[in-house]
């Protein structure tokens, strides 16, 4: 029989320059996640427009030096419709705007807890997503990144 570690209080999140957790980091009040992603509201299900259903967001979580979610901004940016790199450009602007008024910002790796939040339909957040296929498992939403013992930092997608 095969033990299956449980969820650790605080999930470690890796540092990957250049890759979907190059925004994440340290800074004077704590830590933070930064990312530009995308989204659909749960009871959307686009069929052929989804272009006009795919909404783009700036996104950053704010966390204390333990882990805890003090807080998120959240901004939308436009939908694919819209534009999709135009779209994209924006949010990005945005959010190297909030990325620039940090203090003390350092880019590195981070470990925090579970956190849930719903803005337009979509939620943002570290869910426990556990079940008895998978087994334990949290993901990063609506990034859908997964993490998973050994809990080392590495996720999946």
């Amino acid at each position: 029989m095969i033990l299956a570690v449980a969820i650790p209080d605080r999930i470690p999140i890796v540092h990957e320059p250049d890759y979907r957790t190059d925004t994440i980091g340290s800074y004077a009040d704590g830590q933070f996640l930064a990312t530009v992603v995308a989204g659909f509201a749960k009871a959307v299900i686009p069929e052929g427009d989804f272009e006009r259903h795919k909404r783009w967001y700036a996104v950053l979580h704010r966390f204390d030096h333990d882990g805890h979610h003090t807080g998120s901004d959240i901004w939308f940016s436009g939908t694919t419709a819209d534009g999709e790199r135009a779209v994209i450009d924006r949010a990005e602007s945005h959010l190297r705007g909030w990325l620039d008024r940090l203090p003390g910002l350092i880019f590195g790796d981070i470990a925090v807890r579970l956190f849930r939040l719903e803005v337009d339909g979509i939620v943002f957040g570290l869910v426990d997503e556990s079940d008895e296929e998978y087994g334990e498992h949290v993901e990063l939403y609506p990034d859908e990144l997964g993490f998973y013992e050994p809990w080392n930092g590495l996720y999946d997608t």
